[in-house]
């Protein structure tokens, strides 16, 4: 994909990644601006693409909503972001905003697999802290069995279970490269 700065587009993916600064703990997370070689196209394909990606990621929040009862459903957010590769993040929530806010890379995902992030992220949400502690576990749990994931069992390690439900981080040298819109590895 060629672009250019002066193209809507590239206007409308720079004005997204503007919004999604104000929802990070360090602005730095997203560091497209600073990439020169890459900041044109991943801009430019944010501005074509994002609302389609962000609103596949809405279906997952939607799914993870529905294993709670709408009394127990917290104000919630999930947007996609281009995390910084030097942060090796594939998910983050901020508890900290208001709603609380889910950003998922999806592009350090496998498709098929990033139901199983969300739902990570999710229950962080859903409790408001994070850790991984024996609450978070259960509700971890009450979503995997919601969502037709393997149940972490009770004897599962607290380091097991910041890495569940297990999903496929996308094989990649380049973890923009899906932001460029070279697609998937």
């Amino acid at each position: 994909m060629i672009g250019h700065d002066h193209t809507p587009a590239y206007r409308d993916g720079v004005a997204y990644l503007d919004k999604i600064q104000f929802l990070l703990p360090d602005p730095q997370m997203v560091d497209v601006m600073d990439n020169l070689r890459d900041r044109v196209s991943i801009c430019t394909w944010i501005g074509i693409q994002i609302e389609a990606v962000n609103r596949s990621l809405q279906s997952h929040l939607n799914a993870c909503h529905g294993c709670f009862n709408p009394s127990e459903r917290r104000s919630i957010q999930i947007l996609a972001v281009p995390f910084a590769p030097s942060m090796q993040l594939d998910g983050f929530c901020n508890i900290n905003t208001t709603p609380t806010t889910i950003l998922v890379d999806v592009g350090r995902v496998a498709p098929a697999d990033s139901l199983a992030l969300v739902a990570h992220e999710y229950a962080h949400a859903h409790l408001g802290y994070p850790g991984h502690d024996r609450a978070y576990a259960d509700v971890l749990s009450h979503l995997c069995l919601g969502l037709g994931f393997a149940q972490p069992s009770s004897s599962t390690d607290d380091r097991s279970i910041c890495y569940w439900p297990p999903y496929v981080v996308a094989p990649t040298i380049d973890p923009l490269a899906w932001w460029r819109g070279e697609g998937y590895r």
